[in-house]
């Protein structure tokens, strides 16, 4: 792909704004950030707090712990966080740096102040709106649609900002700044990752490696949740598709379950960025390959993920999961010497073998099926090589790469969102 190519700035683009950092599950992270937008918005500590989120929202904060906090839950110890010792202008890393005095102070603000929550479905399924009360005076944030788009600020009455949701204009006349994700095809990625000039991505693929790869180590070192890492290494060995397993497993264990290491997400999610590169690793690190072959198979991974998860959306009862671990089966591919061919057929394989796993919220059995869609993945690309695959009319597969993955987005979002309802209800006790 040359570099006047339209899709080159697009592709380069897409990665420095899907790859970026973040603390804890993204779901409780964003609201936090909400939170301390809000009381930084009022300028003084609330005394009432009502939070108004959709049920996307409390399916995916419901049963995650809440980092910097002391292993809380749920909705309030989120926006309590935030309220406390949320830095709003580090975005997804607004807890990063909360010491023992706020801890402390947080579990006496809990105790002492009237966090309220109301289940709110107006359209759009990432939805949070924090409103902040002291004496008179009100703040109101509202998040949509993505983890850091703030569409409102209110304060007293008067409306500070305002963006309509719906086409991205907002009152200071300005537009959302998102590369677009219409362009990305897998060909395009194909031709993109095998000639791109790495200095113009390396940046963000090399934090990428860094951060995922200390957060596997603390999981696999650590006591976290169900401990899948382990699990898996105890049971079957140290081969390296194990490996590629384990350490994506255990990236989750540790962040699943209260662990503060940063990670780097794809697709607005921790979870997903990490099944897309930890399997790479490993691989590269067990074949010898050399930077420029992990960066630009780490170029495949992210922006095929990318990809299939754009028709999906940031939520839905479809487990990211999958749309990753079909990324990182392709990029494994290709680190073994996979061609096109290899890539695309990998992808179909994996998403015709692991697409019935539903998102029931962030918790601990994240880990797990990452586990499995990591090996949907590395199975995938070994059909491929066996001469086998999965064909046009073998259920949700269609005829190429690009008509299976507008199914696999039409599944996602609309055939599911009856049972992404139900999900909710079952959690909430409705």
């Amino acid at each position: 792909m040359e570099r006047n190519d339209l899709r080159y700035d697009c592709y380069v683009q897409i990665l420095k704004e899907e790859l970026v950092p973040a603390m804890g599950c993204t779901e409780p992270i964003a609201l936090a950030y909400a939170a301390a937008k809000a009381r930084e918005l009022l300028g003084e500590l609330p005394e009432k707090v009502v939070l108004q989120v959709s049920g996307s929202i409390i399916k995916n904060v419901k049963s995650v712990i809440v980092p910097g906090t002391n292993h809380w839950k749920g909705l309030e110890a989120a926006a309590a966080a935030g309220i406390i010792a949320g830095h709003a202008e580090r975005e997804l890393e607004v807890l990063s740096e909360v010491d023992d005095e706020e801890r402390s102070a947080m579990s006496r603000y809990l105790d002492q102040v009237d966090i309220t929550v109301e289940h709110i479905e107006e359209g759009h399924i990432f939805d949070i709106i924090v409103t902040e009360y002291a004496g008179e005076h009100y703040s109101k944030v509202r998040i949509a649609d993505h983890h850091t788009e703030i569409v409102l600020l209110e304060k007293d009455g008067k409306v500070l900002y305002q963006k309509n949701v719906a086409d991205g204009t907002g009152t200071d006349g300005g537009a959302a700044q998102t590369a677009d994700r219409s362009l990305l095809t897998v060909e395009g990625i194909w031709d993109f990752a095998n000639t791109c000039d790495l200095s113009d991505v390396e940046a963000v693929l090399d934090r990428q490696i860094r951060y995922n790869t200390a957060i596997a180590e603390e999981g696999l070192k650590g006591d976290y949740g169900a401990n899948i890492g382990k699990v898996l290494l105890k049971s079957n060995g140290s081969d390296v598709r194990t490996r590629a397993r384990a350490y994506a497993a255990a990236g989750s264990d540790a962040r699943m379950n209260g662990c503060e290491l940063p990670v780097i997400i794809n697709s607005g999610s921790g979870n997903q960025g990490m099944t897309c590169s930890l399997p790479l690793i490993v691989y590269a690190e067990e074949l010898g390959a050399s930077r420029e072959q992990l960066l630009r198979a780490l170029i495949i991974s992210n922006l095929i993920s990318i990809h299939e998860k754009t028709g999906i959306g940031t939520l839905s009862a479809y487990c990211g999961a999958v749309s990753a671990g079909a990324g990182a089966g392709a990029g494994v591919a290709y680190l073994l010497g996979g061609d096109y061919q290899a890539i695309i057929h990998t992808v179909v394989n994996a998403l015709a073998i692991v697409s019935g796993i539903i998102c029931d919220g962030a918790k601990a059995s994240c880990a797990a099926k990452i586990a499995s869609s990591v090996d949907a993945g590395i199975l995938g690309y070994e059909m491929y090589c066996c001469g086998q695959e999965f064909k046009a009319g073998d259920g949700i597969v269609m005829k190429g790469i690009e008509a299976t993955i507008d199914s696999i987005g039409r599944l996602g979002k609309d055939g599911m969102r009856q049972t992404n309802d139900e999900i909710i209800s079952l959690m909430i006790g409705e």
